[in-house]
């Protein structure tokens, strides 16, 4: 008996690690199944390790098994975070040189979300960054990061970022159908959601359409455009039907008046000249900005013109600001705080670069926003992301009427 102290001690500590990791990246319905068998693994291994061994002995055990936990660890992490992206892609029953049935298709494509924690989104995402060689959080440290965004579920219950697209894809059909457009037929895409970009570009084509029209609902061109584009590429739609990009949003004068119109509906009572306006963007790092440098510009470019239009409207200049979410100075709470020293008595805050409600404008730009230390009662308003405001459906419309 005595020689089976060192399988089952080391047995315990690979479990312990392994479960560990299914515990920080499980569902939140089956996260406590693994925190128990982790738990309990952790227990048997400390116990063992007391009552089975001592002196130099105990000392090489827990050298030995302390390995062994990181070894159950990486494993389990390498299963987790090689785990494949499951979305279905319809097959293609169209032949080539089939004209179709005449009508033109958009597919509306956005960056998606999951409605509630699903890790495959992020997972995609470290897969991408490593193919391109872009640092991001290390190996060891991702499942942590996978367990803080679920922490982000829990906190906020769900996210609304596929509901509300739906929303605004429903807005875009029935303002074409208003104008007399009843052929044109819209398919819903997300990057990071069901369904994928290609998937709805193949039903497009299964469908007849005779011509594609792919909306990007994004702010900047970045490597979320990019691999969109390059999954409908992959399908060589030219072979079937002409396909013709939008491009993203930040060129778009409509959408910069949003912000206007929607500043002085918040605006509750409070003068122009005691309200401050923060446009928070996403930020990426600086690396990433070698790569990608239209992301940044991008932000830039769009938020400083929108700050142009408020001011223009009589909101006061020092009262208006840009932040980043991440990434990137100066936080929000810095420009709440010398919003707050000019005078201003209330202030409100857009996810500047979010095109729907996610868990970045109902959590992480809310956290970051209300770290500012202001007097009590100090009015802090989230006007969150562009979501179905008209104006921001009449934008999206008019990319698209530029390429019918």
């Amino acid at each position: 008996m005595d020689i089976l102290r060192w399988p089952w001690i080391a047995l315990t500590a690979g479990l312990c690690g392994y479960c560990y990791v299914r515990f920080l990246t499980a569902h939140p319905l089956r996260m406590g199944r693994h925190l128990f068998l982790s738990s309990l693994a952790l227990f048997a291994w400390i116990a063992l390790l007391i009552v089975s061994f001592d002196g130099i002995e105990r000392i090489a055990a827990g050298l030995l098994t302390l390995l062994l936990f990181f070894a159950g660890y990486a494993l389990s992490a390498r299963q987790v975070l090689s785990r494949q992206d499951p979305r279905p892609v319809p097959a293609l029953t169209r032949a080539k040189g089939d004209p179709g049935l005449g009508h033109t298709a958009v597919v509306y494509f956005t960056h998606g979300e999951p409605e509630t924690y699903d890790p495959i989104g992020w997972i995609n995402q470290f897969n991408e960054f490593d193919e391109q060689r872009i640092a991001f959080v290390p190996f060891v440290a991702r499942p942590f990061f996978l367990y803080q965004l679920r922490k982000k579920y829990l906190n906020v219950g769900k996210s609304d970022h596929r509901k509300i697209h739906h929303q605004m894809l429903a807005q875009l059909e029935r303002a074409f159908r208003a104008q007399g457009d009843a052929s044109t037929r819209f398919y819903i895409s997300f990057l990071d959601d069901n369904p994928r970009p290609d998937a709805a570009a193949i039903q497009a084509l299964n469908d007849g359409a005779s011509r594609i029209i792919v909306a990007e609902v994004f702010l900047s061109i970045s490597n979320h455009t990019a691999e969109g584009k390059h999954l409908i590429d992959e399908l060589h739609l030219e072979e079937y039907a002409p396909i013709h990009y939008t491009g993203p949003m930040y060129d778009s004068a409509t959408l910069k008046s949003m912000f206007v119109h929607r500043a002085n509906q918040h605006l509750d009572g409070t003068d122009k000249a005691k309200t401050g306006v923060l446009l928070v963007g996403h930020g990426q790092p600086d690396e990433w900005d070698v790569e990608w440098p239209t992301e940044t510009e991008h932000e830039l470019g769009f938020r400083h013109e929108v700050l142009d239009l408020l001011a223009a409207d009589g909101f006061k200049r020092e009262n208006l600001s840009l932040a980043w979410m991440e990434f990137k100075k100066p936080k929000p709470a810095l420009k709440v705080e010398e919003f707050a020293r000019n005078g201003v008595e209330r202030v409100l805050y857009f996810a500047a670069a979010i095109s729907a409600d996610a868990i970045h404008s109902q959590f992480d730009i809310p956290e970051l926003v209300h770290k500012a230390r202001v007097p009590a009662g100090f009015s802090l308003v989230n006007l969150g992301a562009w979501n179905d405001d008209p104006i921001v459906i009449q934008a999206v419309k008019e990319k698209i009427e530029t390429l019918l």
